[in-house]
């Protein structure tokens, strides 16, 4: 076992990691592979790779940042929906997690189809998948018939904003920077107007969503979808693909246009578009399920909670999770959604001013909206 940063993986490495996420469906997500791991190593020196080997050959990958006090924290989080061990066999992670020189693997989206984290997780989360097991028509009558109601509203709001105001059209790909802009713009505002943590203020998640812009051939590839009102954009999505796998992270809408759902009519056309994009798979993550549930057919749980390593180091932070668990930090409530608005932080802010001041936002955040929604807190 050694540990490498990102760029420091060999061809071999990076070929062998992708062979093992197209092993199983479970890790064929563009977040799990080398490639994503590589973009965040471009841009933080805290990424890390943990590399099992038999022999000269790797076995398992652990992609993670190093945090202060031996703390691992998914690779790329707050942007890591999944995360987890990459590997072609069960490995004892809470053994080698000290050999790593870490003292916990804090873990909120765990994948983990060979069991390796099961004494650690705490919680469990719905995330939100479409996939395209039959004809596109075919599942947007699914949806349909699932909630007839909604759907027809859905369909009034497309065909009137198509007349009334201006031709509805999908950009899929769509290069526009200009758009980029727009869309993080738009999200900030949302977060700002929620009272949640921005994510987006810091320079690296900026800076490795547009690098995604611009990865238009090979493996990996950015993707952004938009849905424009004859030239003015309405909505899109921002995410990365591996094959038919998609995953966004950031949906932004134009707040003016509220009043015409335009989050919704993006999604239908979206699913529409899939065939034509190549797309098998448009993985929507955990979270905001109100918005999700609707268009997912398909559901997957995910794993909240800590590993602690073995020795004293471990025992603390184990120790610490405990108290955490035992307030309800994975229930929903107060806790949980304070938990998460401190994972957060910690992931996003690489300063230590910019996690006292995220702490401050947090602070100012729940006095000014004690009844906030564990949507807007997350």
């Amino acid at each position: 076992m050694e540990v490498l940063r990102p760029l420091e993986l060999s061809d071999a490495d990076v070929g062998a990691w992708r062979a093992l996420c197209a092993s199983r469906p479970e890790f064929r997500s563009p977040l799990l592979g080398p490639d994503f791991a590589i973009a965040v190593g471009a841009l933080r020196q805290d990424a890390r790779v943990a590399v099992w080997r038999e022999g000269d050959r790797p076995i398992g990958f652990l992609a993670y940042h190093h945090r202060p006090r031996g703390m691992a924290r998914p690779i790329g989080a707050p942007l890591s929906d999944y995360h987890g061990l990459v590997a072609d066999r069960p490995l004892d992670i809470h053994a080698d997690l000290a050999e790593l020189g870490l003292s916990a693997f804090r873990f909120t989206g765990l994948v983990d189809p060979h069991g390796d984290f099961s004494q650690a997780v705490a919680g469990e989360n719905e995330a939100y998948v479409i996939e395209l097991d039959r004809p596109a028509p075919a599942y947007l009558e699914a949806l349909r018939a699932a909630s007839a109601k909604r759907f027809k509203n859905y369909r009034r709001l497309d065909g009137k904003l198509d007349r009334e105001v201006g031709p509805l059209t999908l950009r899929a790909p769509d290069h526009d920077r200009a758009a980029f802009d727009q869309l993080l713009a738009w999200k900030r505002e949302q977060l700002a107007r929620t009272g949640a943590h921005d994510f987006l203020a810091p320079d690296w998640t900026r800076e490795l969503l547009a690098s995604f812009l611009d990865m238009r051939e090979g493996h990996f590839q950015g993707l952004m979808i938009n849905l424009y009102c004859g030239d003015r954009l309405l909505a899109g999505h921002i995410g990365v693909r591996v094959g038919e796998v998609y995953h966004p992270w950031i949906a932004s809408t134009d707040p003016e246009m509220g009043a015409w759902s335009p989050g919704q009519l993006f999604l239908l056309r979206a699913i529409a578009a899939m065939p034509d994009l190549g797309l098998k798979t448009y993985d929507l993550g955990p979270g905001h399920d109100h918005y999700k549930r609707p268009y997912a057919l398909t559901t997957r749980m995910i794993g909240e909670g800590m590993m602690a390593a073995a020795g004293p180091r471990g025992r603390a932070a184990g120790a610490s999770e405990r108290v955490w668990t035992l307030a309800g930090a994975h229930r929903a409530g107060p806790v949980g959604r304070l938990r998460r608005r401190l994972d957060m932080i910690a992931t996003t802010e690489l300063s230590l001013a910019g996690r006292a001041k995220g702490l401050a936002g947090a602070i100012a955040a729940r006095a000014l909206r004690p009844g906030a929604s564990s949507a807007e807190a997350a």
